[in-house]
């Protein structure tokens, strides 16, 4: 699924997580920051999704405290490889209903975001449980649908006039400096900035 805006977050809290607890499913979530690009690599990715699966669970699956161990031999010891990683989501994803939640997927550089697609697409593969909710602005639509080889569904969501003046004056109104802004200065932000917004 392919969204965007402020809403993927209250999906992910109010539907995701909800159903996760419903289904005893595993929920694993990771945001893309556009000003730590470089530090966001699939390998990263991965792992962070595959800690908070661990993190989840009654009892580490042994195969991954004995890779843990034979790394700890080693002072600064050498980390997981990618495919280790993918292999152990592999095997958490398959023997449980599992979500994997990827916001702001579009800040993804391209080379890291085909990877990561190709990756999640081999985990999809071997676990009829796994699901995945991406968001992005729609440029990355095509994309997605490539590399997820159907297994995608997207969905295009667009706010209104009204719901970014709600969102602007509620952030307006959350304002730490609030004699910074005079009326008129306001009600300019709330006339131009939507029609900005509507042609992004």
């Amino acid at each position: 699924m392919l969204i965007s805006g402020d809403i993927s977050s209250l999906v992910i809290d109010a539907l995701l997580c909800r159903q996760a607890l419903e289904e005893n499913a595993a929920i694993a979530c990771f945001y893309f920051d556009f000003a730590a690009l470089e530090e966001q690599s699939p390998a990263i990715v991965l792992a962070s999704v595959l800690k908070q699966f661990v993190g989840g669970l009654g009892r580490v699956p042994e195969r991954i405290v004995k890779a843990f161990r034979d790394r700890g031999r080693f002072v600064g010891g050498p980390k997981l490889r990618l495919s280790q990683i993918v292999d152990f989501l592999q095997d958490i994803t398959f023997s449980r209903p599992t979500f994997i939640c990827i916001d702001a997927l579009d800040e993804c550089q391209p080379r890291h975001r085909v990877k990561l697609l190709d990756l999640l697409n081999q985990i999809l593969q071997v676990s009829p449980g796994a699901r995945l909710f991406l968001t992005g602005r729609a440029h990355i639509r095509s994309e997605v649908e490539k590399h997820l080889a159907g297994r995608a569904e997207t969905r295009s969501i667009t706010p209104t006039r009204s719901d970014i003046i709600t969102f602007l004056r509620a952030k307006l109104g959350e304002d730490t400096m609030p004699g910074a802004m005079d009326g008129s200065l306001e009600e300019e932000i709330i006339q131009n900035l939507p029609g900005a917004v509507s042609r992004m």
